[in-house]
């Protein structure tokens, strides 16, 4: 058995060193792949902008006119140096965090990958779906100030959102919420209203589909029967499952988040290492996933948070 282990093991490394390049990183080609699995596999990253960084840091440039630029006009004569407009210019900085992730397979998983040539996707898969979970939690509910380690590495976007804040007064998710969230909103963000976004708890939707199903009419019935989103003044409300719903005094609060899901950088170092080491009389592989990420809004003035939206 000693042998038949060391003999597949053997086999898995070959197999798994074709991934990675020099010092173990992914291949170019395989990064890539590595990181549309994490993107697929993630209900919140397929909707923001995922940042492939350059190097562990990466500065996002951010450019906009916030107030009237067009001023009256008089035929041939130029604008007064005091009518120019000049653009509002700022940056943020993603500075990538390490995070460590490591994946054991079996024999039996091993075998029949092998036997099937499928080693190197069964590998891939499995971590990217894992790490994709991973990955959503810390971007949702990273907190410097968290117990959790894994959370304190950054905050998130629930901690991040502070310029605009509702306090829902500890009821469910309904519309008067989500009327209060887009009057709060500044208005030079509502100018393409159907790139916002309701972003909340999985509960919290369904209370308000269910609200909404409680009319008689055949938007009710609908939104009962239908899987397509429901929505607000043509905004819809998307329910991310790593949202949480233990929050509030009663620990059954969650949050609600009104943006453009574009908003929402989430910047992923190229570089991913892989690292491999076998147990031969376990008949187990160990694969380490090492890499680097960080969040940040790229204009955190322009999302709405609501505090104290009461699930179950």
């Amino acid at each position: 058995m000693a042998t038949d282990n060391q003999t597949i093991l053997a086999k898995a490394d070959m197999a798994i060193s074709d991934l990675t390049g020099s010092g173990g990183y992914l291949a170019t080609a395989q990064a890539q792949k590595f990181l549309r699995i994490l993107i697929d596999e993630s209900r919140l990253m397929k909707m923001a902008t995922v940042v492939p960084m350059r190097s562990h840091t990466q500065e996002i440039n951010k450019i906009r006119f916030g107030s009237r630029i067009l001023r009256a006009g008089a035929e041939a004569v130029a604008l007064a140096e005091a009518d120019r407009a000049k653009p509002d210019l700022s940056k943020s900085t993603l500075s990538s965090k390490l995070f460590k992730a490591e994946v054991n397979l079996s024999n039996e998983v091993l075998e029949d990958s092998i036997e099937q040539g499928e080693l190197r996707q069964t590998v891939m898969q499995l971590m990217g779906e894992a790490i994709s979970r991973d990955v959503e939690e810390v971007v949702v509910r990273g907190d410097t100030a968290s117990a959790d380690t894994f959370l304190a590495q950054f905050d998130g976007l629930l901690k991040s959102a502070t310029s605009n804040v509702l306090n829902a007064g500890s009821v469910s998710t309904n519309k008067t919420i989500m009327r209060d969230m887009l009057k709060l909103m500044p208005s030079q963000f509502l100018r393409n209203k159907a790139q916002l976004r309701f972003l909340t708890s999985v509960d919290s939707e369904i209370d308000y589909r269910d609200s909404i199903s409680d009319r008689q009419t055949a938007r009710g019935d609908k939104a009962l029967d239908d899987s397509a989103p429901v929505g607000y003044s043509g905004i819809p409300v998307m329910d991310i499952p790593l949202f949480p719903e233990n929050l509030g005094g009663g620990l059954n609060e969650t949050n609600m988040i009104l943006s453009d899901p574009k908003n929402l950088n989430i910047g992923i170092w190229r570089k991913i290492q892989i690292e491999t080491d076998k147990d031969v009389r376990r008949g187990v592989i160990f694969i380490v996933a090492t890499m680097r990420m960080d969040f940040k809004f790229a204009e955190e003035t322009a999302v709405v948070k609501a505090t104290a939206v009461k699930v179950g």
